[in-house]
Formats: C-alpha cells, sequence, structure tokens
C-alpha cells in the first residue's frame, strides 16, 4: 500500500470516526455535568486544548465558523463553567477515550494501528497547524481502545489543519470552502441563508485544487511508515469504522 493509497482508503474514515463522539449521548452528559450544553461543549471541548484564548483564535483554528457565532458560543461556555479550557479540553479527550473504550475494546489490530500513528504524529512539524499541535500535545491513555481513539482524533485534525491552509492558500473564503463542501450545515456554522455563495466553476476548480494538496501533504506525512505500517494503520481503521458502524 502507497502512502496515496493510504490517505484515500484510510483518511475519509478518520474524518468520522474522529469526531464520532462529539454529540453522543455520553459526551453530551458529561458536558451538561460540567455546566455546558452539547454546542458548548463541542467548541469548548475542542478548542480547550489552545488554552485561554480569544475567540478569534478560536476562529481561525476550527475555520468555517461565522465570527459571530464562534464568539458566543466560546465565551458564554467559558462564563457556564468552572474549569479552566485547558481543563475541559482534556474532558474532551477524556471524552473520546472513553467512546473507544465502549466500542473498539477487543478489537485486534489497535497496537499496531497506534505505533504506526504515533510515528506519524511524531514525525509532522507543526509549523502552521495549531489545532492539531494543541491536540497532539496531550498525553495517551496506555490502553489500546482508548489509545487508537484519541490518535484517531489527532489524525483528523492533521488533517483538517492541512486542509484548512490549502484552502487559504488556494485564495479561497474558508466560508465558501465551508458551503461548498456541506451546504446542509451552512446554517449550523452560524451563516444566513442569505451569505451562500454561487458555486462556480472557477471555485470548483480552486476546490478540486485544495483537495489535491491536502491529499499530497497527508500522503506525505504517511510516507514515514513503512509498507507494513501503512497497511496496519488502514487495518485498524477499517476495523475501527465497522464496529461503529
Amino acid at each position: 500500500m502507497t502512502p496515496e493509497e493510504l490517505v484515500a482508503d484510510a483518511c475519509p474514515k478518520i474524518g468520522v470516526l474522529g469526531s464520532a463522539f462529539y454529540f453522543t449521548p455520553e459526551t453530551v452528559a458529561r458536558g451538561k455535568e460540567l455546566g455546558l450544553d452539547g454546542f458548548r461543549f463541542y467548541f469548548l471541548g475542542r478548542g480547550g486544548v489552545l488554552g485561554n484564548v480569544e475567540p478569534a483564535v478560536v476562529q481561525s483554528a476550527f475555520g468555517y465558523f461565522e465570527s459571530g457565532l464562534a464568539t458566543k458560543m466560546w465565551s458564554s461556555a467559558r462564563e457556564r463553567t468552572t474549569l479552566t479550557e485547558r481543563e475541559v479540553g482534556r474532558e474532551y479527550v477524556l471524552a473520546s477515550q472513553e467512546f473507544g473504550r465502549r466500542n473498539f475494546a477487543g478489537l485486534a489490530g489497535l497496537e499496531e494501528l497506534c505505533g504506526a500513528a504515533e510515528s506519524v504524529v511524531a514525525s509532522v512539524h507543526p509549523a502552521g497547524l495549531a489545532l492539531y499541535a494543541a491536540l497532539a500535545a496531550e498525553p495517551l491513555p496506555d490502553d489500546a481502545p482508548a489509545r487508537a481513539m484519541q490518535l484517531v482524533t489527532v489524525l483528523r485534525e492533521l488533517r483538517g489543519s492541512i486542509h484548512l491552509l490549502a484552502v487559504v492558500a488556494a485564495g479561497v473564503s474558508p466560508m465558501v470552502a465551508h458551503y461548498y463542501r456541506r451546504p446542509g450545515d451552512f446554517t449550523t456554522f452560524g451563516y444566513s441563508e442569505d451569505d451562500a455563495p454561487e458555486i462556480t466553476g472557477e471555485i470548483e476548480e480552486a476546490m478540486h485544487a485544495v483537495d489535491a494538496h491536502t491529499d499530497r501533504l497527508m500522503a506525505q506525512a504517511f510516507g514515514v511508515l513503512s509498507e507494513p505500517e501503512r497497511a496496519a494503520l488502514a487495518d485498524g481503521v477499517n476495523r475501527m469504522a465497522a464496529a461503529v458502524a
């Protein structure tokens, strides 16, 4: 399996798996214990690894949210809990770990997946990848199901951060990129229907280039792995995806 084949096979599944714990009943319930509803726990939890920062920093790292919504969610979430941003971020990491324990206990191939994923993370230079770097700095648990899930969320943030860089480098507005990819979620991210852009042929061409650039950089990251390690990462991701299908 080549790095390019690994990108094509694993990255779509990593994108789904890495966010699978966000709004589960267990995650939402933990947020409520901390004084946060599901969406505010998502904002302060996912962004909390960045620390005590202004809303504009979180918007920059997340990329696709309208600034007013990002400010409202981040600021109101901080007001509703007694924990610090980093503490809520760690609670969110723990929620991902618990998701792994619930869904992947006894699953074969997780140790090999973890070894491969950790090699990728160790080799990636964090420049320009703030959200990825912040999450990757969080300590990993010892048990394979939780460790595998946390590493998959880290790989998801890696691709997401790379993709956002590619969007900016291509001169595409993140709002336009978001609408192009997920028009059904446009208003959920804080935009009005009147903000919806016209998707021209030029935008489509630019977004194809963005995707190709993202895939090239992810293949470069996966290139540190040997062929058996790439196969192990793909196999582990496929097993995890099947377990939660």
